[in-house]
C-alpha cells in the first residue's frame, strides 16, 4: 500500500532544510526530495550525498531531466515510487548475494520475460528506477561525468554524425549524445519494446526524436552492414549468458578507426543480471578475446563498505577501439 503522496515544505534532508525558498530554485527536483523524504525517508540521502559530492552541476542536470521527463506530479510521484522499489529490489538482492556469492540462477529467456517484456514491470519500476539511479547513485554519476568527459568529448571534437547505442535503457545515454551534438543521427537497439517506448518519449521531451530510430531486435543476429564509427553499450553485458558472442557483435559494428564506450556492472545483483563479474580485469579479457583494444577504463564503487570482506556493486566503464 503506497504512503500518501504529500510536499510539504520545511522537511530536513540530512543536514539541509527544505524550504519554500529552495524550492524556487530547482522545484522539480525539491518536489521528489520532499516526497521521498516524507514517504521514504531511509532512501532520502541519496538526494544531499549527490548535492554533497557534486554540487550545482548535479542539481542542473537532475533538475533538467526530472522536468522534461516528468511532466506533473502524478508521474513524478510515481518515478519516485518505482525508483524505491528498484532500489529496495537491488538492496535485498545484495543481501543474498553477500551470503551465496553468486547471481540468482536465471536465463537470458526468463529475465526478458520476466522484465524486459512485462509492459507494467518496465514502466512502473524498471525504467524510472534506471532513469533516477543515473542521479542519485552516486557510481553512475561518475560514470556519467567520465562519459562526457572522455567518449562525448571526442565525439564533439570529431564532429561526429551518427551513433549506435546498443542496449538503450531509459534512452538516456542516448539522449546525452543527441543533445551534446546537435548535427547527429541516433540509432538504437533494444528488445524490449517497453524500452523503446521509454527511449522515444524522452527523446521527444528534448527535442531530438527527429534524429533517432530504435530497432528493435537481437543485435548478434542482425544486418551485418550495420555498422558505425560511434558506438556505446551502457550496462549490458551482465544481463547476458554469453557476454563474448555479444561482444564480437558490437565489434562487428564497430568501423576501422571507430570507437566505443562499453560498461559493466560488477558484483550488482538486480532482477535481470545473470552473467557475474567480479573484477574489472574479467571484463577487461573479454573485450581483448572479442577484438577490442582498451583505450581507458574507469571504475566505481557504489559506496565504501563497512567492512574489508563485503563487497560493494561497481561500474566498470572502458573505451575502446
Amino acid at each position: 500500500m503506497r504512503l500518501s503522496r504529500s510536499c510539504a515544505p520545511g522537511l530536513r534532508a540530512g543536514s539541509k532544510t527544505i524550504t519554500k525558498e529552495s524550492m524556487s530554485i530547482f522545484p522539480t527536483l525539491r518536489k521528489i526530495e520532499t516526497y521521498v523524504l516524507e514517504n521514504y525517508p531511509f532512501m532520502a540521502g541519496g538526494f544531499e550525498r549527490g548535492r554533497t559530492e557534486f554540487g550545482n552541476e548535479w542539481e542542473k542536470a537532475f533538475e533538467e531531466t526530472l522536468s522534461a521527463v516528468l511532466l506533473d506530479d502524478d508521474a513524478l510521484f510515481k518515478a519516485a515510487d518505482g525508483y524505491v522499489d528498484f532500489a529496495v529490489d537491488a538492496l535485498k538482492l545484495h543481501n543474498r548475494f553477500e551470503k551465496e556469492r553468486e547471481y540468482v540462477n536465471k536465463t537470458y529467456d526468463e529475465a526478458a520475460k520476466e522484465v524486459y517484456h512485462n509492459p507494467e514491470y518496465m514502466h512502473s519500476l524498471y525504467l524510472p528506477g534506471i532513469l533516477l539511479s543515473h542521479f542519485l547513485w552516486p557510481h553512475h554519476y561518475r560514470q556519467r561525468l567520465f562519459f562526457e568527459g572522455t567518449f562525448l568529448a571526442d565525439m564533439r571534437r570529431a564532429k561526429a554524425v551518427a551513433f549506435f547505442d546498443i542496449g538503450i535503457g531509459s534512452g538516456y545515454y542516448s539522449r546525452l549524445m543527441l543533445k551534446a551534438l546537435p548535427g547527429a543521427r541516433g540509432h538504437g537497439f533494444d528488445v524490449s519494446e517497453s524500452s523503446k517506448a521509454y527511449t522515444e518519449r524522452q527523446l521527444d521531451a528534448f527535442g531530438v526524436l527527429d534524429r533517432y530510430e530504435v530497432r528493435l531486435g537481437d543485435i548478434t543476429q542482425g544486418d551485418p552492414e550495420a555498422t558505425t564509427r560511434w558506438l556505446t553499450s551502457v550496462e549490458v553485458l551482465e544481463h547476458l549468458e554469453d557476454p563474448i558472442t555479444f561482444l564480437k557483435g558490437l565489434r562487428r559494428m564497430l568501423e576501422s578507426g571507430g570507437k566505443a564506450f562499453i560498461t559493466a556492472a560488477l558484483d550488482a545483483p538486480n532482477a535481470d543480471h545473470i552473467y557475474l563479474y567480479q573484477s574489472p580485469e574479467e571484463v577487461i579479457t573479454q573485450l581483448l578475446d572479442a577484438g577490442f583494444n582498451i583505450e581507458q577504463y574507469h571504475l566505481a564503487a557504489a559506496y565504501v563498505p563497512k567492512q574489508r570482506d563485503l563487497s560493494v556493486p561497481k561500474i566498470a566503464a572502458f573505451v575502446v577501439t
